[in-house]
């Protein structure tokens, strides 16, 4: 054997364990790499099923709806706290105007009379304007009218708080009362026009709260007017029923009689 072939069988002896060292830990390594990637491919088909995907979106959508409705009833309760604060507002203006015209109608001075009427009838429209479905509002609006002597005025604003949306907001009695006014201001208008109006007017006050003696007294007149001496006479005597001592409808039936 030559010199040559016995150096190249020598690196042949020397290099082929450390080569078959190498292969085999080189299969080791690949054998580990596989084991730890089977897992996060197992994961990941786990993550990706539709059953898990259902989950998820469940999840998502139950908060999406508790944010949902979290944000509605923030807004709700801003809505409702400032609807409170308003009808707060509007209750102080309709308290002042109230006791503003009390002043006017028992002030003998006709200039300062006028004077607390108007600021009665400011209060009444800022009341108005912070709530303006509020009847007893409009009404106050339509008495500081009367007083000023706008009867067509007050008798619109007496139209508004007798109408559906704020009627419902009255009680029987404050209906009747409203009724009974809006009849007084009708005659005062145009008594020849609206006298069967007032007489509707009256008829409903009376059935509602039957122990008026001004609503007796005022249909008695209407009657007496309409030259219904029966009716009117009935009337009369519905109000002495209700009020004994009532001068008015003594004299009408002394009148009549």
């Amino acid at each position: 054997m030559s010199a040559i072939h016995q150096v190249s069988r020598a690196f042949e002896l020397t290099d082929s364990p450390a080569e078959k060292s190498h292969t085999k830990r080189n299969d080791v390594t690949q054998k580990f790499q596989i084991q730890l990637r089977e897992p996060q491919i197992q994961a990941s088909e786990e993550m990706m099923s539709p059953e898990a995907m259902i989950q998820v979106a469940l999840f998502i959508l139950t908060a999406a709806t508790m944010l949902a409705v979290r944000e509605l009833s923030k807004r709700a309760f801003g809505k409702v706290r400032l609807k409170n604060r308003a009808i707060l507002q509007s209750s102080r203006h309709f308290l002042e105007g109230t006791h503003l015209l009390a002043r006017a109608r028992s002030t003998s001075q006709q200039s300062q009379s006028m004077d607390y009427a108007k600021k009665a009838l400011n209060e009444a429209e800022t009341a108005l304007s912070l709530s303006p479905r509020d009847p007893a509002s409009h009404i106050l609006k339509a008495l500081a009218l009367n007083h000023m002597g706008h009867h067509s005025s007050a008798l619109k604003s007496l139209d508004v708080a007798l109408s559906p949306p704020c009627l419902k907001s009255l009680s029987e009695k404050e209906v009747a009362k409203a009724l009974v006014k809006r009849a007084e201001l009708k005659i005062a208008v145009n008594r020849k026009r609206r006298l069967d109006s007032a007489v509707e007017d009256l008829l409903q006050a009376v059935s509602l709260g039957g122990d008026d003696t001004k609503a007796f007294c005022l249909l008695g007149q209407c009657y007496e007017w309409k030259k219904m001496k029966d009716e009117a006479r009935q009337a009369f005597e519905k109000a002495l029923t209700v009020d004994p001592e009532s001068a008015p409808a003594r004299e009408a039936l002394g009148r009549l009689n």
